[in-house]
């Protein structure tokens, strides 16, 4: 009976481990269309793009697709990074439990004594006896006991179940103390990257509506000149203009076209960027929903924002929990000397299989104390101490750098904000210069050329204002990485 229980105990184990590997290492059954974007799209973004028509996305859409556990590659791998951390500190605090282990085993033993030097051994024979001339008689009598030259074959069958249970083992404590922070990091992690991967979708983003933005100005410069053009051809049939000036209209519609498809082939990188950094197929047609608009942010003090920095960046967060968990390593190590208690314990039973088969058990304890190791222990505490001074460092490095951030994002925004006034200012007076060259040509008072300068300025102005906006929105999500809420800028 209690071999039966070992050995379907044993086969249960095994079962639910090949159940566990599987379960961990089998393929996805959704069909392959749940992929067509891409390898981390997700569902609903798979569906979308299944369906007719481009994928329409805002910032925000954006931003939740490529931050979801089958979004970017960068968050996928991070997800991999806190499973296997968290695997990791299981595997510590395995030690906390009982090992327990159950065998059988079939022993066929078969032994030579001849290699023992037994063979053709006698008893009670002697050189002397042999001499006798009475021994063919006698000899038989006297040494008729004979060694074979070997023994067996003897069986034995074992059937027994041991453990094995640690009972004080501080190091042990300090140990999993040092991998449950080592994966409270690693969870801090998965949000820097969460927070990196908001910031280069926006980047991404902004930069793909800068270029739509760039697209619909370039049209606009497009129209205005080929209205030029018209309007000058019909001031020369009316004998009002020259031909100069209808040249130089079509030179700049000319120049305007060659500008449009710059500015088309720009609006297809973008947007195949964009879908670079969302995890999707370059091939998949989008649609922008958002436009380049001025978003004004609260005024925070340098102070402020470096104080909500300090307390919300996740990457300072993760620092931290890595110079605790390098703190309790070396802790770890030093409390190594101490004694540990061990308790083992086997039961089962034995013996030839032919007859009953008899129980036998273990009970003891063990009492461990280390006394010399040559010099292992106290290089690895040297090591670890170092590591931790290491650790201390970049905490250390991290917090200035983040002070940095926040100054260089706040000083960035208030630039921004002034060159948005300064363009919006500069686009409305190039628009109004460009009406009053048109009233004085269409008056006679003034040539073409004074209308295409205009011409001139409003473009520079129409680029100016969307470049200004564009820097405004990434100081923005900069001054949001910085204060590690990158997330909380999306309008």
């Amino acid at each position: 009976m209690i071999l039966s229980l070992i050995v379907y105990a044993s086969l249960t184990a095994l079962c639910v481990q090949a159940a566990e590997t599987d379960a961990d290492t089998a393929v996805d059954p959704r069909p392959s269309a749940y992929l067509y974007a891409s390898a981390g799209a997700s569902a609903a973004a798979a569906d979308e793009i299944s369906a007719r028509g481009p994928l329409k996305l805002t910032l925000r859409r954006a931003v939740q697709m490529a931050t979801s556990p089958e979004g970017s590659v960068r968050v996928q791998i991070q997800n991999e990074n806190v499973k296997q951390a968290r695997m990791r500190a299981l595997e510590v605090e395995a030690g906390f439990f009982p090992d327990i282990e159950s065998y059988v085993s079939i022993q066929s033993t078969v032994r030579s004594l001849a290699a023992q030097g037994l063979t053709d051994v006698r008893l009670g024979v002697t050189p002397a006896l042999e001499s006798n001339p009475l021994y063919p008689l006698f000899g038989p009598l006297i040494g008729g006991i004979q060694i074979p030259s070997r023994s067996g074959p003897f069986h034995v069958l074992d059937a027994r179940g041991t453990a094995t249970q640690n009972l004080f083992d501080y190091s042990l404590i300090k140990r999993f103390k040092s991998a449950r922070a080592t994966t409270r990091g690693t969870k801090q992690d998965l949000n820097t990257v969460d927070d990196q991967v908001t910031s280069q979708v926006a980047r991404a983003y902004l930069s793909a509506l800068r270029a739509d933005a760039d697209e619909e100005a370039v049209e606009a410069d497009l129209n205005l000149s080929q209205a030029e053009l018209t309007q000058s051809q019909h001031q020369k049939e009316a004998g009002s203009g020259t031909g100069i000036d209808v040249t130089r209209s079509e030179v700049q519609v000319a120049n305007d076209k060659q500008r449009l498809l710059v500015a088309k082939n720009q609006q297809s990188i973008s947007h195949i960027q964009l879908l670079r950094t969302m995890s999707l197929h370059p091939t998949t047609p989008i649609e922008l929903v958002d436009r380049l608009e001025y978003h004004p942010v609260d005024t925070l003090t340098p102070e402020d924002a470096v104080a909500q920095a300090l307390a919300n960046r996740p990457d300072l967060k993760a620092q931290l929990e890595r110079e605790d968990a390098s703190k309790l390593t070396a802790q770890a190590v030093k409390y190594e000397r101490l004694p540990t208690v061990v308790a083992q314990f086997d039961y089962g039973t034995v013996g030839p299989p032919d007859i009953l088969l008899l129980p036998t058990r273990d009970y003891y304890g063990q009492v461990r104390i280390p006394i010399f190791d040559g010099g292992r222990r106290d290089a690895r505490r040297t090591e670890a101490y170092s590591q931790l001074k290491q650790e201390q460092l970049r905490t250390t490095d991290l917090r200035d750098q983040i002070e940095q951030d926040v100054w260089t994002a706040i000083d960035s925004l208030k630039s921004a904000d002034e060159q948005v006034k300064v363009a919006e200012e500069g686009f409305h007076l190039a628009e109004r210069q460009l009406e009053q060259a048109r009233r004085r040509f269409n008056a006679g008072v003034a040539g073409s050329l004074e209308v295409s300068d205009a011409s001139d300025k409003l473009v520079r102005a129409r680029d100016n204002r969307i470049q200004a906006i564009y820097n405004h929105n990434v100081a923005r999500f900069d001054l949001g990485q910085a204060l590690g809420k990158t997330a909380s800028m999306i309008p």
